[in-house]
């Protein structure tokens, strides 16, 4: 098991090198830089743009080197200085604008794949083992509204909900007398009153996927023979279910931690906009329409990392679930 766990780490060096030539390549794709964004937004507002202030700017902020010259400044800064680099539109270094919102991300993105799980895996279990009966065609039906109801909308009706008939403030992590105020248990508690607005939204469709899932690997597993010797040998059903068939139909339970990470971080920017979220997504998506590069190219390498971290943390839960795989 070591030896399996230190080649999977031992793999992730190249690729995280390869990572970060992706994710500066990429914000270096479209034509202009922030520079070019700026004058432009000057222009648009009816402001003179000075030639020399330009070419200062584009000097000060390293636009005329080359590129391979202004990556290896970017990575070399990381790797020896933990320097990510500097935000050209908020006037800061990029590693304060990540860590302020990175703990309110993984805090809600974490809340949020605990519900998941809670919730899908003994609906899931239950509609497996209790084929269409009605509490299967009610998790069904329900199951169904939660992947087709978009999140914004659901995250509207439960802000509305909130306000009206519970008097809450909503948008937000805190309400307003809670944002500056210091950690205490108050702020606590106000913190937990808003956060299952965001909790529900961001989880609706990813544990009705996942019951759906679930259902379908265990229904499989049952009526395999391994099953049906266990209950003709007398063996309650409860144990026969529990202990091998759902064991193996959690693959789908663990292997998905791979791209829920950097999903729940990047792919809830909507949501977390109409929620007023202080998350990474609507960061990600501001410093990528201003082209602010050391920012943006941050934040897809953050989710890069995330990703490989999940994939590790799945194949090593994997390998505990099923003994093959330690031998592959």
């Amino acid at each position: 098991m070591l030896n399996y766990v230190i080649k999977r780490i031992f793999y992730m060096i190249p690729t995280l090198f390869g990572l970060s030539l992706i994710a500066f390549m990429i914000i270096q794709l479209p034509p202009g830089d922030y520079i070019t964004s700026l004058i432009a937004s000057m222009q648009d507002s009816g402001a003179n743009v000075d030639p020399r202030q330009v070419e200062r700017l584009r000097e000060v902020y390293g636009f005329n080197d080359p590129i391979w010259i202004q990556y290896f400044k970017w990575i070399t800064g990381i790797l020896f200085r933990g320097d990510f680099g500097y935000s050209f539109e908020w006037n800061r270094p990029v590693a304060d604008l990540i860590w302020e919102r990175m703990g309110s991300t993984l805090a809600i993105s974490i809340a949020s794949l605990l519900f998941v799980w809670a919730v899908a895996l003994p609906i899931g279990i239950y509609s497996a083992v209790r084929r269409h009966s009605v509490g299967d065609y009610f998790f069904t039906f329900v199951g169904f509204i939660g992947l087709a109801v978009p999140n914004f909308i659901l995250a509207l009706t439960l802000m509305y909900v909130s306000y009206r008939f519970f008097g809450q403030s909503v948008g937000g992590l805190y309400s307003p007398e809670y944002i500056d105020a210091p950690w205490s248990w108050g702020k606590f508690l106000d913190l937990l009153n808003h956060l299952w607005i965001p909790i529900i939204v961001i989880g609706t469709s990813g544990t009705a996927a996942m019951i759906r899932v679930l259902r379908a690997n265990l229904t499989d597993e049952l009526h395999k023979p391994y099953v049906i010797t266990a209950k003709a040998k007398g063996l309650p059903e409860y144990k026969v279910v529990l202990k091998y068939p759902v064991r193996i139909a959690l693959n789908p339970f663990v292997s998905a931690i791979g791209w829920v990470l950097p999903e729940l971080v990047s792919g809830v920017t909507i949501t977390a906009i109409v929620l007023n979220l202080p998350t990474a997504g609507p960061l990600l998506l501001r410093a990528l329409i201003s082209q602010d590069m050391y920012l943006a190219g941050s934040f897809i390498l953050l989710m890069g990392v995330l990703t490989l971290i999940g994939m590790l943390v799945s194949d090593l839960l994997l390998a505990l679930l099923d003994p093959r795989i330690r031998f592959t």
